[in-house]
C-alpha cells in the first residue's frame, strides 16, 4: 500500500503531494524519582504521555512527477492558509499515515514553521509541522434535582402494653390459692391484694365467688 500523508478536519481533508523523508514523534512516559530513607532512590511509574509529531517536507507550485504523489493539489498559498485556518478553529483534527500501522491519530496543530522560499525553487513552500496527540475527555453530568433521597429507617414501634389478666373468683378460693395458681407461690398474695383493696376491702380473707380480681405481673 502506497504511503499518503492526510491532514482530516472533518469533511475537510488535505493530503500532501511531498512525502516528508521520514516521520518522526516523540513518546514521553511519566516517571518520578524519590528518594526513600533506608533504601535510597526510588522509581514511581507514571503514565504515557502525548504523542508528539515532526513533520518536515514542502509543497511545490507545481506537480512534478519525479517527486509529487498527485497532480491538481491546491497552491502553496492556499495550503498555508488552511494550516492556519484549522488552528485558528481551535479544535483537534486526524492525522492519517497510511501504509504504515497504527497511524491515525486525533492531534492539535502546535506549531507551523514556514519558510516561504528557497533559492532554485520559486514558488515553492517548506514548512515544518508540529502535531501533538490529542485525548478526548468525558464529562459525565450528575442530575442531582432527580437523585431520591435516602430511605428513612422505620422508627421501631413500641410494644403494646399487655392489659393485666383477671380471674373470677370461686367457692373456696382464698389469695393464697390465687398467688400460687399465678406465680407459684402462695406467699405472693399481698401482690394481688394491694391491686385489689377497691374490691375486697380492708380484710384480705374475706373474698367472695364473683369478684372480679385483676392479677398484676
Amino acid at each position: 500500500m502506497a504511503i499518503e500523508y492526510w491532514l482530516i478536519n472533518g469533511k475537510d481533508k488535505l493530503r500532501f503531494p511531498v512525502n516528508p523523508e521520514s516521520l518522526s514523534y516523540t513518546s514521553p512516559f511519566g516517571y518520578e524519582e524519590t528518594e526513600v530513607a533506608g533504601l535510597g532512590e526510588v522509581t514511581t511509574i507514571g503514565y504515557r504521555g502525548l504523542k508528539e509529531f515532526t513533520i518536515s517536507t514542502f509543497w511545490p507550485a507545481s506537480y512534478n512527477p519525479t517527486y509529487c504523489g498527485y497532480s491538481k493539489f491546491m497552491s502553496p498559498a492556499s495550503f498555508v492558509s488552511k494550516i492556519e485556518s484549522w488552528r485558528n478553529k481551535r479544535i483537534p483534527i486526524r492525522l492519517v499515515v497510511t501504509g504504515i500501522k497504527g497511524v491515525n491519530y486525533k492531534v492539535t496543530i502546535r506549531d507551523f514553521e514556514v519558510q516561504a522560499e528557497r533559492a532554485g525553487s520559486p514558488g515553492d513552500v517548506y514548512f515544518s509541522l508540529t502535531l501533538k496527540e490529542y485525548r478526548d475527555v468525558t464529562v459525565k453530568k450528575i442530575d442531582l434535582s432527580k437523585k431520591k433521597p435516602p430511605k428513612k429507617k422505620p422508627r421501631p414501634s413500641k410494644p403494646k402494653p399487655t392489659p393485666p389478666k383477671t380471674y373470677k373468683v370461686v367457692k373456696g378460693d382464698c389469695l393464697w390459692k390465687i398467688s400460687k395458681k399465678f406465680y407459684g407461690k402462695g406467699s405472693l398474695w399481698r401482690k394481688i391484694y394491694n391491686a385489689n383493696k377497691k374490691v375486697i376491702g380492708k380484710n384480705p380473707n374475706l373474698i367472695y365467688p364473683g369478684q372480679k380480681l385483676v392479677i398484676p405481673k
